[in-house]
């Protein structure tokens, strides 16, 4: 990020993985950016004009305009779309029509599939909760972590085989997700990978990429206020 105003503006919060995949795409690509944050529970009006389906995160680039709806564009996919298209290099979409394709449908596999299992099922359980001042549903958690995840990780150990990256030989926006997507889990809870052996290094070594461990450990300062230590849910 830079001292000075940026083009790029993210509405949202450092807490969403959608965020954070569309702060590890600019850092990536070393593209200057900032996140205002908004109160997704009671958005104001001028967020709900720019954001139809009512989610973060939206991006603003403010080379185009400074309010209102033009310059903006809804959806961490197609936000990091744009940023590439805008800022080609380095390429985050593989050339090749065959792996640019699974790239973006490794994407979407951990915004429908992913994150539904670990953000719904294991994250609002827990912290949700604990930011209403109310108990954590850990049982909700822990069948989430026991049946809805364990599927998720075969397919991804599978797709992942012996590889360094999910598509092809290079980092892409595939890697962004899935990273982005589990580390949600890792916000709230132990997340002991034993049966997946090449995804857990996997993992480890995307988490190591400082354009996704710098947004998380924003994310984790916030959690770890009302959350001290995660949950083991085995």
């Amino acid at each position: 990020m830079s001292d000075s105003q940026s083009d790029f503006v993210i509405y949202g919060s450092p807490v969403s993985p959608f965020v954070r995949k569309v702060a590890a795409t600019c850092l990536e690509k070393q593209v200057p950016f900032e996140i205002e944050a908004v109160n997704v529970f009671d958005p104001p009006q001028w967020f709900l004009d720019i954001s139809p389906m009512k989610r973060i995160p939206v991006l603003r680039d403010r080379s185009i305009a400074e309010e209102g709806v033009a310059g903006t564009v809804a959806d961490s996919s197609a936000i990091c779309a744009l940023i590439e298209k805008k800022h080609p290099e380095p390429s985050l979409y593989p050339a090749d029509p065959h792996l640019h394709g699974r790239a973006l449908f490794i994407e979407e596999y951990a915004d429908t599939a992913l994150a539904p299992a670990g953000g719904l099922g294991i994250f609002r359980p827990i912290f949700f909760a604990i930011n209403q001042g109310k108990e954590p549903d850990i049982e909700t958690a822990r069948v989430s972590w026991a049946t809805k995840l364990p599927p998720v990780f075969d397919y991804l150990e599978a797709t992942l085989g012996q590889g360094e990256f999910m598509v092809g030989d290079t980092f892409t926006i595939a890697d962004i997700a899935i990273t982005c997507c589990f580390m949600q889990v890792a916000l709230v809870a132990e997340t002991p990978m034993d049966g997946w052996p090449n995804l857990a290094a996997y993992l480890e070594r995307m988490q190591a990429r400082p354009s996704i461990a710098g947004p998380f450990a924003k994310a984790e300062g916030f959690i770890r206020k009302a959350l001290p230590e995660r949950i083991n849910l085995t």
